[in-house]
């Protein structure tokens, strides 16, 4: 079992996310929060998978030095990437709103990457989730934003709140990927980064 593994490790998440937190709770391994402010702006000219890959090293690049032999950092971004644009997390209520008009009636793509940092080695990967928004109403959009306030979220929503239960449609790849981090691949690529 990977907690066995683990024993001998000491598990650092670098992220303030509640629900990357709680995944990481229900892997059932020790770890510690460790939070670093970072200036989240990437060159114009990535892509896609290019952006969350180089945010999450950039995250991971904030502690370089001051990790210990048998300390594995673990970092990750994610967007929301449609009609060639990145969607981070919305300026305001207006920029909000147009975000989710743009997601209604259509498919975009969730992008996180996950980065590994040891001492010794530094390892990225990502996953991507299709997901599709049947058409959401303007006044569906307004009650979303007013009781649920998704400001903190790429592309403004959240998959696990009301949004997701009554637009979305179809779902292609890990759920938890939209949730914010695909912990099928995390828990598989912990088992050989160790190994």
């Amino acid at each position: 079992m990977l907690t066995d593994k683990l024993k001998s490790f000491h598990i650092i998440l670098a992220s303030g996310s509640p629900r990357r937190q709680q995944f990481f709770k229900e892997l059932g391994i020790d770890f510690e929060i460790r939070l670093k402010e970072i200036e989240e702006v990437f060159p114009i000219e990535l892509k896609a998978a290019e952006i969350t890959n180089y945010l999450a090293e950039l995250k991971a690049s904030a502690f370089e030095n001051q990790l210990q032999p048998n300390d594995i950092l673990i970092t990750s971004d994610t967007i929301v990437w449609h009609q060639g644009q990145c969607l981070g997390k919305p300026k305001d209520d207006a920029d909000a709103f147009q975000m989710l008009q743009s997601l209604s009636d259509a498919t975009h793509e969730v992008i996180t990457s996950v980065c590994f940092k040891t001492v010794a080695k530094t390892e990225t990967f990502f996953a991507i989730t299709k997901v599709t928004f049947q058409t959401l109403s303007n006044q569906e959009i307004r009650y979303y934003l007013d009781n649920y306030k998704p400001f903190d979220k790429a592309g403004s929503y959240a998959i696990q709140e009301w949004i997701g239960a009554i637009g979305i449609s179809k779902i292609e790849g890990s759920y938890t990927n939209v949730v914010g981090m695909p912990m099928h691949l995390v828990y598989e690529k912990l088992k050989t980064f160790i190994a």
